[in-house]
């Protein structure tokens, strides 16, 4: 079954890490029979049931060798399902999870540095999507459902290039509703974490028009 997989005929090898998983669940070869059963699923670009796969190993031969790479590929297999910004992002979500499960278990692990990348990646998505959920509904006026979205990308995903953005068109927005006690927090918060951004020399300014009032 390993050479066929290694031959790249993944249909045949699927079949037979099957018919040897069935066979011989007590093999010391089980474990690793599991793990490229999940790759095999994962070359086929089968991603959902690549981590089915892989999970199952993680969670019925936790001591295994390879719990570690198919935490991995786990990750892995959610990432490849990451849709686009515009789509729901239950995947993108659950790679995030798995990514740091792995970077919290195995933190000495090479590939450590390489899912903390993947972390900041799909956060950059999911800052995207709740940035133009905010975007869109500044447009139609919905200035409390606007604000809450912005405040979210500023919060949750503050380290992206999405935040200073969103809590720039917060603060503008706050003092158009006059809500200048949360417009002083907000522009206190956007100096602190933000001093280089291009929009900060205005949020200066607006402090000190603020605070000479």
């Amino acid at each position: 079954a390993y050479k066929l997989y290694e031959k790249e005929d993944y249909e045949t090898a699927l079949q037979e890490f099957q018919s040897f998983i069935l066979q011989y669940s007590g093999s010391a070869f089980n474990d690793k029979a599991q793990y490229y059963l999940g790759m095999t699923y994962y070359k086929r670009k089968q991603y959902l049931l690549g981590a089915y796969e892989f999970s199952k190993l993680i969670k019925n031969i936790p001591a295994s060798s390879f719990v570690p790479d198919a935490q991995y590929m786990l990750a892995e297999s959610y990432f490849q399902l990451s849709p686009p910004y515009q789509l729901d992002q239950a995947y993108t979500k659950k790679a995030i999870e798995e990514y740091q499960a792995f970077i919290d278990f195995f933190p000495a692990n090479p590939k450590s540095e390489d899912a903390d990348k993947k972390i900041k990646i799909l956060n950059e998505k999911l800052a995207q999507k709740d940035f133009q959920s905010a975007l869109i509904y500044e447009k139609m006026d919905y200035v409390k459902a606007a604000m809450k979205y912005y405040g979210s990308v500023a919060e949750v995903y503050h380290d992206t290039k999405y935040a200073p953005m969103a809590l720039y068109r917060k603060i503008i927005m706050e003092l158009n509703k006059s809500l200048t006690t949360d417009a002083v927090s907000d522009i206190g918060m956007f100096l602190n974490r933000y001093p280089n951004d291009s929009n900060a020399k205005e949020i200066q300014d607006l402090e000190v028009k603020l605070s000479s009032k």
